[in-house]
């Protein structure tokens, strides 16, 4: 992927190759100014010519891609300079929330009496729940730190509205529709990415794929959604009309899965509904020209450009497209970790205090989530260890490490090469093969 550059003023210039970028490097023009995304400055330049540079998003509930576009200029097509996929802490927040929510109700039974105070908590228009709006201000926040490494001309983002009351009754219509969401998310693509575009019985991957109805219609089943599965052509044509009890009967644990499956509730459905129109005001907030989109013509330019199905490459098909280039890049993975807590007290299992927490985040120049570089010469932790850092106050520190937990180092062996900034980098991420693209694009009949 491209390198991010900043001049001698901290101001965004045109990113450049990882190959020129190490030459500036080398020669002592540039310094390194950024581990993620990696950003160098230059030491003898201010200024420069710049093209119009737009970043796509797909906004996701779970995980958002972020792609960096150069607009096509002329006859050169427009070119992908970086790919990002972030990932939302939308789940750990509403389970902090709701620890909090039994630790405040645990002291208060401790009360003679306490006044209702109701009244107090009203919400205003637009208000949004705390783990549905970290969701909008985390992409904010990206769209923000992005626009001070590259010269973001423009916005182009996925304006997606799933059809919940379709997904659950596809035959609904008329007056039982109400005043739901008119317009819809197609029950095929929504099944390939409920079921990881899989045959939900045996598993393959490589095969066309039928719709299958768990409890067969023969029997009484039904069109919704929760009926619905994903079957290879062999495993639908021996199931045939067969009660999924039967037909799996030997197979427990796929029977268990498959119920569990099939009835996940359209949670991430719901959060993106809730959400889409905050998203988009906050980046019309911006001030940048903001180009709204839908998922099928997303969808349509990934397959006329024959990209494979990542989030990241979803961001790259946002608007309109007509000739792409670069695109097949690593993938940067970014986790939301959060900046800590302010609970100094460890709990057991039943909300009692077990253990205390240091007073100080800081510990000899580190805190917990900084990447270090652990260089360890000899004993049984001998070799190079690259990971998040969590600190203890008697200087010897945990690293996490994408194959482990490494355990007891003490701090003189530790080298700083991200300081903790609310996130966690993986990757670059490589793109999948050509067997798997096909794989993973799947095909539904």
């Amino acid at each position: 992927m491209a390198v991010l550059v900043l001049d001698k003023r901290k101001r965004p210039l045109m990113p450049c190759s990882e190959r020129r970028a190490r030459l500036l490097l080398e020669r002592g023009r540039a310094v390194a100014a950024r581990r993620y995304p990696f950003t160098i400055r230059l030491r003898d330049r201010v200024g420069g010519a710049t093209q119009s540079v737009r970043i796509k998003l797909d906004p996701g509930s779970k995980t958002t891609g972020i792609a960096l576009v150069a607009d096509a200029d002329g006859n050169k097509p427009a070119k992908v300079l970086a790919l990002f996929e972030l990932q939302h802490r939308g789940k750990q927040i509403s389970k902090r929330l709701t620890a909090r929510r039994a630790f405040r109700r645990r002291r208060r039974s401790h009360l003679w009496y306490r006044a209702p105070r109701f009244a107090n908590r009203t919400r205003p228009q637009g208000w949004l729940a705390s783990s549905l709006r970290h969701r909008v201000d985390t992409i904010l926040s990206w769209v923000r730190r992005l626009r001070g490494l590259v010269p973001i001309t423009g916005i182009a983002t996925e304006l997606v509205r799933f059809d919940t009351q379709a997904l659950e009754r596809p035959d609904i219509g008329g007056i039982e529709y109400q005043q739901g969401t008119l317009a819809g998310y197609e029950v095929r693509e929504y099944l390939l990415e409920k079921f990881d575009r899989a045959c939900a019985y045996c598993g393959v991957t490589d095969l066309p794929l039928n719709i299958e109805h768990i409890h067969p219609r023969s029997r009484g089943g039904s069109n919704r959604i929760s009926n619905l599965a994903l079957a290879c052509v062999p495993c639908n044509t021996e199931k045939d009309s067969q009660p999924v009890e039967v037909f799996l009967a030997d197979r427990p644990t796929v029977l268990a899965r498959i119920n569990a499956q099939a009835k996940d509730p359209l949670k991430d459905a719901a959060a993106v509904n809730a959400t889409r129109w905050a998203l988009y005001g906050a980046l019309k907030g911006t001030g940048l020209p903001v180009e709204a989109s839908s998922g099928g013509r997303a969808k349509y330019n990934r397959c006329r450009l024959g990209i494979p199905k990542t989030h990241a490459f979803d961001a790259v098909c946002v608007g309109k497209v007509e000739t792409l280039t670069g695109w097949r890049i690593p993938i940067l993975d970014i986790g939301a970790t959060g900046r800590g807590s302010y609970c100094r007290t460890r709990l057991d299992a039943y909300g009692f205090p077990r253990g205390y927490c240091i007073r100080q985040k800081g510990v000899r120049g580190f805190q917990t989530g900084d990447i270090v570089r652990a260089d360890i010469a000899h004993g049984k932790k001998a070799g190079t260890h690259i990971g998040r850092v969590a600190v203890r106050a008697s200087g010897s520190f945990n690293v996490q490490t994408p194959t482990g937990v490494v355990q007891g180092i003490n701090v003189r062996h530790f080298t700083l090469v991200h300081r903790s900034d609310g996130y966690s980098y993986r990757g670059p991420r490589l793109l999948p093969t050509d067997k798997s693209e096909g794989i993973r694009r799947g095909k539904v009949r």
